[in-house]
């Protein structure tokens, strides 16, 4: 072989080396950072689908909240342990996708999980067809039911309540 060829296969076989190495570096990064989360508005998300449920509030109509109305939602068990969520009127989704607004990290967990909204002066939570369900305390929830303020949900490995 002519000094040629060996010297490009040398360069070539460094340059292959340097692409493993690289490649290595980014699977240990994104270890160890995790998953990158977007910014609210960077993802389009497609428009809910209105399901079975109590009626939503007229688009004029400010909700109020009472004294005994829950004011926050927090995660008790599971990887996001202590983490709170302050509510309005709108609905809180909940599952894997960059889209929800709570985002579990969760195997258990499917991309739109659960939905939390507000209704008929109350809070009421609905399962969106997931494979592993949702669970007011020991119940499976199949359609749309209240939720009282203290009373754990169950999505996966996460555990979260309503509070004041």
């Amino acid at each position: 072989m002519s000094e040629l060829i060996v010297t490009l296969l040398r360069v070539g076989y460094l340059a292959l080396l340097w692409l493993l190495v690289l490649s290595a570096i980014g699977v240990l990064r994104r270890d160890v950072f995790g998953t990158r989360v977007l910014a609210r508005g960077s993802v389009l998300s497609k428009p809910e689908s209105r399901t079975p449920g109590p009626p939503a509030p007229p688009a004029g109509q400010a909700q109020q909240r009472g004294k005994g109305t829950p004011s926050r939602l927090r995660v008790t068990a599971g990887p996001l342990n202590g983490t709170t969520l302050q509510l309005s009127s709108t609905a809180v989704l909940i599952g894997r996708a960059p889209g929800c607004t709570l985002i579990l990290d969760d195997d258990y967990c499917s991309g739109r999980h659960a939905r939390i909204f507000p209704g008929e002066g109350q809070w009421w939570v609905e399962d969106l067809g997931s494979r592993n369900g949702t669970y007011l305390g020991s119940t499976r929830v199949g359609e749309a039911v209240p939720v009282g303020v203290g009373t754990p949900i169950r999505i996966g490995q996460t555990v979260i309540e309503l509070q004041r």
